[in-house]
């Protein structure tokens, strides 16, 4: 999957997905009275915006046009644009959506579990059979790491070897903006806890990171145009990717 890097400005507006936005925000957020609900036909027209953002953006990365959005959402791009008035405000929107459901996946599986490995395995396969790993915020993915795997990205949390300690430890708290409001702190947090589980069990490798779960769930198969086959692809996928992160004997 190709992610596209996009502009995220503090200052952008989110619209409401509940009601009208009012002309004066802050924060991202209306400064005015509760929005009033939307009508059924523009509640309907958000919906269809919202569904078609996620497929376009998962197809074809954060970089995909507005216009692209519009016309799978069959709507004009005018449409689009008042309730999202930048494609920055629409981003951050589906991200923030995705890492939401991504993060209660990662709870469901932590909680549902008992098996360490267990409750990693389904976790990364209920995310890559949803597809939300492929609309992670592009920040946490963009240079997780680098071609040696030595340098993690800042919003990773790193991996640090304790002292008088003989395993990798999850430093929290080192992920630059970790508790900004995309929910990505949460997100890493619950992740990191399914990662320390399966390696304190010795079943993950002890060089597996945060950052590595992360780019696994966000690597899809290529497209197919049968449905079946596509879901057998990014299951043998996945299969293969999972071998790769467990411990092995020496």
């Amino acid at each position: 999957m190709h992610v596209q890097d996009t502009h995220w400005s503090s200052a952008a507006a989110i619209a409401s997905a509940g009601g009208a936005v009012s002309p004066a925000v802050g924060n991202g957020r209306a400064d005015g009275p509760r929005a009033t609900p939307l009508r059924v036909d523009a509640q309907r027209n958000l919906e269809h915006v919202l569904r078609a953002a996620r497929e376009v953006f998962g197809e074809l990365g954060y970089g995909a046009p507005m216009e692209d959005v519009a016309r799978r959402a069959r709507v004009g791009v005018g449409t689009v644009y008042r309730r999202f008035p930048s494609k920055d405000v629409l981003v951050r929107r589906i991200a923030e959506e995705e890492t939401a459901r991504l993060t209660e996946q990662a709870r469901a599986a932590l909680g549902q579990e008992d098996e360490p490995w267990s409750a990693l395995s389904r976790f990364l396969r209920t995310s890559v059979a949803s597809g939300a790993g492929r609309l992670l915020p592009p920040q946490v993915l963009a240079g997780s790491a680098d071609p040696a795997g030595s340098v993690e990205e800042a919003r990773v949390p790193q991996q640090r070897v304790q002292p008088g300690a003989g395993e990798l430890r999850l430093v929290p708290g080192e992920a630059a903006g970790a508790g900004d409001d995309s929910g990505v702190g949460a997100l890493l947090e619950v992740v990191g806890q399914l990662v320390e589980r399966a390696r304190a069990a010795g079943e993950l490798r002890a060089d597996v990171s945060v950052g590595d779960v992360l780019l696994v769930i966000a690597t899809a198969a290529p497209s197919l145009p049968d449905a079946a086959q596509q879901a057998a692809a990014s299951a043998r996928l996945l299969d293969i990717l999972l071998e790769g992160l467990r411990s092995r004997p020496a």
